[in-house]
């Protein structure tokens, strides 16, 4: 897809050299460990990969334990997303500044790259050769897979090990990486951090809500004109970030928020004012997530687009557990069967059991984030689902999202 980004901080250091990276920005500050931990609290930035965790008590956490391992996190395997790839290719030194920042902190010697093999080999290798930083950082290759990203299976892949999640405990962030108390981080979160060590917290609270502090990287795709990146400030209006991405191809009918593991919000909500937060967007079982934003047009329909999407998540479980293994492949051939013909309330049915005997019963969180798209899609499209009962979905040209 075509990308743009607008003109704030995350943005502002874009396609420079090491030199010209150190011009706009400055020096990173060496900053004492309480020092950094405080300032990221005070700042109230949370983790840009999906779970929106406080950073600063990872950091806290990480810093307790003994020789710690940092990870900067790209595998970005969710295919509506495309914000990972946007940073490292266009500001890899400020991601770059954020491990070295991340590193200082928890005290750790070690720090490690995890992403695509392309973006480390035309991004990351050539900015790392540019610089000479006290902690080495190692490129390691993520694999093509939607859960590769999960911080587990990106330990036990560093580990020599396949890229599936673990049971818990104990947690990465108390034994990670060869045993080390580990802080997995996204690039985002980690560029953010740089931005904070050289800025400040107060810097930082210019731009967002109280509860939503500072910018996000959104990606935005489906039915608009141009589907790409944007820089927003926390907090934005939903329907003001999809306008920046130009106009509505047709009218919309909804919009998938948080990517496939989150949820539907109809376009009348959207239209009203909701707002990218986590407040606005839990009636919604929704979140910000890790940015994303798919534009369902009037013309599509939810169910089979959902329908696809489930049947994606299904052929990627981790298939180390009875919920993936028997539960998510059932509930995406039923969904399917419920798009693609005629529906009925037996289906309905079905689908509701299945995702009863299948959230919250995985190793991970994989079945319980796909229990949660089926369950959105099925409460907003209602009126789809009648329509399919009677024989009548209207879905015209295919839509778009993925990759």
């Amino acid at each position: 897809m075509d990308v743009t980004v607008s003109t704030t901080p995350l943005a502002d250091c874009a396609r420079l050299s090491f030199a010209e990276h150190l011009d706009t920005l400055g020096e990173l500050p060496r900053l004492g460990q309480g020092e950094l931990i405080e300032a990221v609290a005070s700042a109230g930035l949370t983790g840009r990969g999906g779970a929106g965790f406080p950073v600063s008590r990872k950091l806290a956490a990480v810093a307790d334990g003994s020789r710690p391992v940092v990870v900067a996190n790209a595998a970005e395997g969710e295919p509506a997303s495309r914000k990972d790839r946007y940073l490292l290719s266009h500001s890899p030194h400020l991601v770059l500044d954020g491990v070295q920042v991340a590193a200082a902190t928890v005290g750790a010697r070690r720090a490690y790259v995890y992403g695509p093999r392309d973006l480390l080999e035309d991004c990351v290798l050539p900015a790392m050769a540019e610089r000479k930083d006290r902690v080495k950082v190692i490129p390691f290759v993520a694999e093509d897979a939607f859960l590769s990203g999960e911080e587990s299976a990106l330990v036990s892949a560093i580990n020599g090990n396949l890229a599936l999640p673990t049971t818990t405990p104990p947690r990465v962030f108390t034994q990670g990486v060869r045993g080390r108390p580990t802080l997995v981080q996204n690039v985002e979160t980690l560029a953010n951090l740089a931005l904070i060590a050289r800025f400040g917290p107060a810097w930082f609270r210019e731009r967002g809500t109280a509860d939503e502090p500072g910018s996000r990287l959104v990606t935005v795709s489906g039915g608009v004109a141009r589907p790409g990146v944007l820089e927003v400030e926390g907090g934005a209006r939903i329907e003001s970030i999809i306008d920046d991405a130009g106009d509505l191809i047709g009218a919309a009918s909804a919009v998938l928020v948080g990517g496939f593991h989150g949820g539907w919000v109809p376009w009348a909500d959207v239209h009203a004012g909701l707002r990218l937060t986590r407040s606005d967007l839990r009636p919604y079982d929704a979140s910000p997530g890790a940015g994303v934003l798919v534009v369902l047009p009037k013309s599509g329909c939810g169910l089979r687009y959902s329908a696809r999407v489930l049947e994606f998540l299904a052929g990627q479980n981790a298939g180390q557990c009875g919920p993936c293994v028997n539960g998510l492949p059932a509930l995406a051939d039923t969904m399917t069967r419920l798009a693609r013909g005629r529906a009925s309330t037996q289906m309905e049915s079905d689908v509701e059991w299945l995702c009863r005997i299948t959230e919250t019963r995985g190793a991970c969180h994989h079945p319980t984030g796909t229990v949660r798209l089926a369950r959105s899609t099925m409460r907003t499209f209602k009126d789809e689902v009648r329509r399919h009962r009677e024989g009548l979905c209207t879905e015209r040209p295919r839509t778009g999202g993925g990759r």
